[in-house]
């Protein structure tokens, strides 16, 4: 199945989302997975440390990200940004990157052995590269 939002997006974008992706896992220890995604759940970029399947990981995330808009839309939030879920080993964080040509996701998952704060600062950070990219 192609997916006409991932095809919107530039290869300058594609190939940063990926150095990214593989920068967040190389750089911090315990994440155990990154993807990049489109709002409609279709992967653009992964980097995996375990067994996890990116596309699995892509369409449920983009279907969290949505709820998580609903939410902060409901109850006149503004935009919503990021979504964290938390669990007994680790946690997984959804950042929306709203860019023109298509929005997109980035997820990442945690076993916990890292800082929730330092994945936040680095979602955040990655998410506003992506967004001005060409």
């Amino acid at each position: 199945m192609t997916d006409t939002n991932a095809l919107k997006l530039s290869q300058a974008a594609r190939h940063l989302a990926q150095q990214e992706a593989d920068k967040i896992l190389a750089e911090t220890e315990g994440v155990t997975a990154v993807v990049i995604a489109t709002i409609d759940g279709f992967d653009v970029a992964s980097a995996i440390r375990s067994g996890l399947d990116p596309s699995r990981i892509a369409a449920m995330a983009s279907s969290i990200s949505a709820i998580g808009y609903v939410v902060s839309d409901e109850a006149k939030l503004g935009r919503g940004k990021r979504v964290t879920i938390e669990t007994d080993a680790g946690f997984a964080v959804i950042y929306s990157i709203p860019r023109t040509d298509t929005e997109l996701v980035l997820i990442v998952v945690s076993d916990g052995r890292t800082l929730l704060g330092q994945v936040a600062y680095r979602t955040a950070a990655t998410a506003n590269l992506i967004l001005g990219a060409a």
